[in-house]
């Protein structure tokens, strides 16, 4: 989204400029929480309905001494600029723009079972061949994969799972005609 975009690059660049950059970041992340985890307040902020003084006040209310003041000058920014209801949007926007600044890349390996901490560097060991900088390991589990893992970086995937590997045999099978 460019608007969302073009609104964390200002924060980040103010952020750097400033030199608040990991405030505001970990300002950022609890605003993205705060919108993944509560529905309708970002139904609120994106209803042009409730006025621009009462999203600000709510913005107070929920996040005073919470954030920085940089950050809290930035809500009422964009609520100002009635841009409140892209709030969510601009956080994620953010974090992925400090990350690529902080050349940080974002590993999500998913597994029919957590893994435990040998694995963990195995899999940190394999990513690092392929990767320059900071790894952010994502982990998830899926249960329907019956074994293996599936790993993305960026915008490859590795799927080495056994339930990949199941269905691939099928369709070869399915394909094959048997004669008697």
């Amino acid at each position: 989204m460019i608007v969302a975009s073009r609104y964390a690059k200002s924060l980040i660049d103010l952020a750097i400029e400033t030199k608040q950059l990991e405030e505001v970041k970990n300002d950022m992340r609890l605003i993205k929480k705060v919108c993944s985890q509560n529905p309708d307040f970002v139904t609120m902020l994106q209803s042009p309905v409730v006025k621009t003084d009462k999203k600000q006040a709510v913005f107070k209310a929920i996040f005073e001494g919470k954030i920085s003041k940089i950050t809290a000058s930035f809500l009422d920014l964009i609520a100002v600029k009635r841009r409140e209801g892209y709030t969510e949007a601009i956080a994620k926007a953010f974090d992925e723009q400090y990350k690529l600044h902080k050349h940080i890349t974002t590993v999500i390996v998913t597994s029919a079972i957590k893994l435990d901490d040998k694995l963990k560097g195995q899999v940190l060991d394999l990513v690092r061949k392929n990767v320059t900088g900071e790894i952010e390991l994502v982990e998830k589990v899926d249960a329907s994969l019956i074994g293996g893992f599936v790993l993305n970086i960026a915008d490859t995937q590795v799927d080495q799972s056994v339930k990949r590997k199941l269905n691939d045999l099928r369709k070869t099978l399915s394909g094959t005609i048997y004669l008697n």
